[in-house]
């Protein structure tokens, strides 16, 4: 691994390995968290519009380009960043660095493609508003961060959205897409010279100034409320608790990765096996933990029949004290660990695995953190660690319990 950094101050992250392709990814500072409440979801909508055609080359030019090589491309939005991303032969690994930095530095924003794709993104607004899971969630996060960015959706709303006009994303890119909050990651089968050449000769001579990258004000965080609940035309409640925690930079995140695949990671977790196997209570339960700049959060979400709510409840908050009041048995720490170790490195045989995690531990703690400290850090998670940590994320003051529920069932 290699990181050059032009003279524009934009860094290159070179990845190179066995592979019969190349990946080409740029990654900004610009997610839901960067934005004014009166711009929601501008950072997704430019994602959207990046891919509708520059002054070159149409859209359906650029999907010709890339697909027609045998390639893909796409993007993503999240609450800290944007990446977007192509996935080619090797041996088109400059045609990749042209058109996605065609795309990054001369969007046209035309304004008939402009309105058009608004209302590709309104239906995304609503697909979301229609599914139980995403509702669930989002309501999760609107309590858990509120008072602050974290808590609106990613999409915004359709209210934010139909107000936007192209001059508005063109003044927010001016802003946020610069060479200082940008990374660009080449990955796969290379040759080293050819790449940083393909990469400075488009994106070299890109210069802009903007406002310096603002951290959330955590201290704007509002208290946790205990409850939120949404009535829908379901038959099944969608239900997800939630705890407001620390952020990546804690170094407690290793002991909090290994307690979050204990209780709801795969089908040997305690959850899985005592709410699904045991009880039959739910088709599906699982946790997650997330780990943004200064905050976090850990979530435990499932569907069950409206009758076994409260049993459903009941079977999670008993593992929950268990894990809070018991030590972890070594073979089960063990073998959690080994489940972490070895889904990460199956995980990075991929090209494209390899080009997100680089991206975004770039552009998330501003250094490149190999595979192998991550590694390190599971590893070195003891039964105390374990012990420790359940108690600081488990605070009832912290948690949230969101529910989507049917309209007979408030």
């Amino acid at each position: 691994m290699e990181i050059v950094e032009l003279s524009n101050g934009l860094k290159v992250v070179l990845v190179p390995c066995e592979a019969e392709s190349v990946a080409f990814g740029l990654f900004v500072a610009s997610g839901s968290c960067h934005e004014q409440p009166k711009e929601a979801g501008i950072s997704h909508f430019i994602e959207h519009m990046l891919f509708k055609g520059t002054p070159m080359r149409s859209a359906l030019d650029i999907s010709k380009s890339i697909e027609g090589r045998g390639g893909m491309f796409n993007a993503w939005t999240s609450e800290e960043l944007t990446a977007f991303y192509a996935h080619l032969p090797y041996e088109y690994l400059d045609e990749a660095v042209d058109i996605l930095s065609d795309m990054f530095l001369h969007a046209s924003m035309n304004r008939e493609e402009f309105e058009r794709e608004k209302l590709v993104v309104l239906e995304e607004i609503r697909m979301y508003e229609d599914d139980p899971d995403s509702v669930v969630l989002e309501n999760l996060q609107s309590v858990l961060f509120a008072g602050t960015t974290l808590s609106s959706p990613i999409a915004g709303s359709a209210e934010t959205l139909l107000k936007m006009r192209p001059a508005d994303l063109k003044r927010y890119m001016r802003g946020h897409y610069l060479p200082s909050r940008t990374i660009a990651v080449v990955a796969g089968r290379f040759e080293r010279d050819a790449a940083v050449k393909a990469v400075s000769s488009r994106l070299g001579r890109f210069r802009a100034k903007g406002a310096k990258m603002q951290a959330v004000d955590i201290s704007a965080l509002e208290p946790v409320k205990n409850e939120v609940v949404k009535t829908k035309d379901v038959q099944q409640t969608r239900i997800a608790i939630g705890y407001r925690t620390f952020g990546r930079n804690d170094r407690r995140k290793y002991a909090a990765t290994v307690f979050d695949a204990i209780l709801g990671r795969g089908m040997s977790s305690r959850l899985f096996q005592q709410v699904r196997e045991k009880k039959g209570l739910s088709y599906d339960v699982s946790s997650r933990m997330q780990f943004l700049a200064d905050a976090g959060m850990w979530i435990v979400s499932m569907g069950v029949d409206p009758a076994k709510e409260k049993a459903a409840l009941s079977t999670v908050d008993r593992e929950l004290e268990r894990i809070r009041t018991r030590r972890v048995g070594k073979e089960e720490l063990a073998r959690t660990k080994e489940f972490l170790v070895g889904n990460f490195r199956l995980s990075h045989e991929r090209v494209i695995a390899k080009l997100h995690f680089y991206g975004q531990t770039m552009l998330s703690f501003g250094k490149l953190i190999s595979p192998e400290e991550q590694i390190r850090g599971i590893l070195d998670v003891t039964a105390d660690d374990i012990l420790q940590v359940a108690n600081e994320i488990l605070n009832p003051s912290m948690r949230c319990v969101s529910r989507v529920v049917g309209g007979n069932l408030v």
